[in-house]
């Protein structure tokens, strides 16, 4: 088995539960957890709010998630592992997808978009990089290059496809997934993030695929008001807005997946904490929302 493949780099020492876990869990859809969380977006809103009206700009609730996601990924490096051949496997990248529908119809047409995450990027630059993305794909009529070839093989005879798909299930178990296969695909990224708070749905579970390499699928509610306890015992009415994340649990345990939900909490309830680059270190009152130690 090779030590480096395109996309990622084995990860040598591997204790000898984990070692095993793919020979007795060899399916990553058989091995899923689902952990959901409500996060208090108040001060965040405030935040986006001022900034909008003060500077013209167009944050939005989507973008701050997707910051606060792709901060946590970055500092809690685990998130970012994936298994494929039965060997742990640590991306190269960090790369958020999201599906983008092209209008808010039954009948409209799904593209795919990425987001292939920099240690500079802040929350603004993430922004505009979201939202140039869909803007383009909103206005050009044309699929993308993964749509074209989705495509093409709806026409292909379903004999056919089996084989297929059963050659690319060997490549990808041998870590030779060709490039023009992976490349636009979102069972290729790190997280894939479906926003459905953007049609007024709340979050749900969603399962994940065996096919590629994909080990986070998380889905965003729709924000509301709700009752939240404060340390002082009171009842204060806050802006609050669920989470669901579906993740591979043979990459970590629940004590990591845990404690990454608390920082990505922290980042949105800090959302000053957005506006440092990805992979400047964290505040100690960031590091410390997550017991102390990353």
């Amino acid at each position: 088995m090779r030590k480096e493949r395109r996309d990622a780099v084995r990860i040598q020492k591997v204790d000898g539960l984990h070692t095993i876990l793919p020979y007795v869990m060899p399916s990553r859809a058989a091995a899923e957890v689902s952990m959901q969380d409500v996060f208090d977006i108040t001060d965040l809103n405030a935040y986006m709010a001022r900034r909008n009206e003060e500077e013209g700009i167009n944050l939005k609730l989507f973008h701050a998630i997707c910051t606060a996601v792709a901060k946590t990924v970055y500092w809690r490096p685990k998130l970012n592992i994936f298994i494929s051949g039965n060997r742990f496997w640590q991306r190269k990248d960090i790369v958020l997808a999201f599906v983008v529908k092209r209008t808010f119809e039954d009948t409209s047409e799904e593209s795919l978009m990425f987001l292939t995450v920099k240690p500079e990027m802040t929350l603004d630059s993430i922004s505009k990089k979201i939202l140039g993305e869909v803007h383009e794909l909103r206005e050009n009529s044309g699929k993308n290059d993964i749509g074209d070839m989705i495509e093409i093989f709806a026409k292909i005879p379903h004999w056919l496809l089996t084989i297929i798909f059963k050659i690319l299930g060997r490549l990808e178990f041998h870590g030779r997934m060709p490039k023009a296969f992976a490349d636009g695909d979102t069972n290729y990224a790190s997280v894939l993030l479906s926003n459905l708070g953007s049609i007024k749905c709340g979050s749900v579970y969603h399962h994940l695929n065996d096919y590629g390499t994909n080990s986070i699928v998380g889905t965003i509610g729709t924000a509301h008001k709700a009752l939240v306890y404060g340390d002082d015992g009171a009842e204060h009415v806050r802006d609050v807005v669920d989470m669901q994340m579906t993740l591979d649990e043979r990459i970590a345990d629940g004590f990591y997946f845990a404690r990454s939900l608390k920082l990505i909490s922290y980042l949105l309830e800090h959302p000053e904490e957005l506006e440092k680059p990805i992979g400047e270190e964290l505040s100690p009152e960031a590091v410390q929302a997550v017991g102390g130690k990353l």
